[in-house]
Order: structure tokens, then sequence, then C-alpha cells
């Protein structure tokens, strides 16, 4: 079994010293240097590879959950597990794709069992790169199963506060990418028209103006016109252009 390479980050150095030692003792993992606040931290992820961090909440500077965001939007992320002294963050920290939430003073046996749910959230991470590797697909999570969302069968693609959906032929599906991320790599594929939605190229239709001078896009199979943002309707126009020129 591959060792998990674990970087504790908690800006009291007795704490740190404490998770080191239990992490010592146990098989199968690699302790790297530590870290005693969030900006350190995310320079060690940046400059070699980190598989989980043990992330205090409470810290100066960037505090855990600031570095939780920063990496949510990061599709290489390590598995987090928060390691505090307070419980009142746990939702706070699941909303932030936590793997486990520990509470100081932390136990052996916990921690343990921390650490094979991060084991579990890395290898299924790794199984989804697999399957949407082999093709343009996104991958869809429903009660613990994957299937794979082709990306010529998705009309378009929305966000909300916590999810991403993919609005496909065959329903609505929550998948785990950001659209930023998705726009990044799949810009040829699909078009931003507003800052909580991307539309698929090729189901492009129509561009029309509503009474009130508001911009709308329509899809082919889509019943319903999707509103273009200000800030978009310039790059949407373009994708127009470009699409009856070719």
């Amino acid at each position: 079994m591959t060792p998990l390479r674990i970087l504790v980050v908690d800006d009291e150095a007795l704490a740190r010293e404490r998770l080191r030692a239990m992490l010592l003792q146990m098989p199968d993992v690699h302790v790297l240097d530590s870290a005693d606040e969030g900006a350190a931290a995310l320079a060690t992820i940046n400059n070699e590879q980190v598989d989980v961090l043990l992330l205090d909440i409470l810290m100066p500077g960037m505090d855990g959950l600031q570095l939780a965001r920063v990496l949510s939007e990061r599709a290489d992320a390590p598995g987090v597990i928060f390691v505090t002294a307070h419980d009142a963050h746990a939702v706070t920290a699941f909303e932030n794709h936590a793997v486990d939430y520990l509470v100081k003073p932390i136990r052996k046996e916990r921690l343990a069992l921390a650490l094979t749910r991060a084991r579990q959230f890395l290898l299924g991470r790794a199984a989804a790169n697999r399957i949407s590797g082999s093709g343009k697909h996104f991958v869809s999570r429903s009660r613990g199963a994957l299937r794979k969302v082709p990306f010529d069968s998705i009309h378009y693609l929305q966000a909300d506060e916590k999810y991403v959906t993919a609005h496909a032929e065959d329903g609505v599906h929550v998948i785990d990418d950001t659209l930023k991320s998705i726009e990044a790599q799949h810009g040829e594929d699909f078009l931003r028209i507003h800052r909580n939605c991307l539309v698929s190229r090729s189901a492009l239709s129509a561009l029309t103006r509503g009474d009130e001078g508001q911009a709308w896009v329509h899809l082919t199979a889509v019943e319903k016109p999707l509103e273009v943002s200000r800030r978009c309707l310039a790059q949407v126009k373009l994708a127009f252009e470009n699409s009856t020129r070719a």
C-alpha cells in the first residue's frame, strides 16, 4: 500500500508534535515537515505531493477554513481532515469538502479511522479520474455509485452554493467539478453565460433580447431560455458569430 503523505498544519507546536508522534506509530504513512499556518501549508502543497492535511481551524493569517476554500477549487487537492479544539465549525468544514472532523484531544484510534476515510476518498477520486479520462465525460456520484455523463449529452451546467449540476438529456446530475475548473479545462466545449452557468457550445441555438434589454440564450432541446449576464454578453456574441462563420 502506498504511504499517505501527510502534512500537519497547526499554529501550536505542542499540538503538531503530538500528532506527529501518533502518526509515526501508524503503518503506511509518511509525515512531511509540518506548517504553522495556512499560507505555509499552501506553499508546501504547491511544491510537493501532499495526500492528506491534518488541519487546525483557528490560526493567525490564513486559517484552516480559508485554506480549505482555496483547495476546494483544485482537482488535485489533498484530503482535508480538520483537527480542532472546537466543534462549532463542523458544518462549515464539511461544506468545504472535509473528509473528517476531529475534536482535540485526539485518540489514536479515531485518527486512524480518519486516515482510512481519507484513503478511501483518494481512491474514489482516482477511480473517477480514470473513468472521466477515458473520453469526454464528467463523473456523477449518486448513492455511492459513479456514472459517466458524456459531454455531448449535456445542455448546460449550473452552480449553486454547494453543488454543480449537469442538465443533460437523461436528467440532472451532481458532479464534483467547479464551473471555474470546467471552463479552464474544457472551454472549447462549454461557454460561460453567467457567473453560475456554463452552456454547451454545440447546443447554442439563438441569442435574443427581452423587452428591458436583457439577453437570453436559447439551447437546442431546452425549452426555457437562460439569462446572459452583462459581463458575459460580449463573449457570448462572439461565440455566435464564430459559429455562424463556421
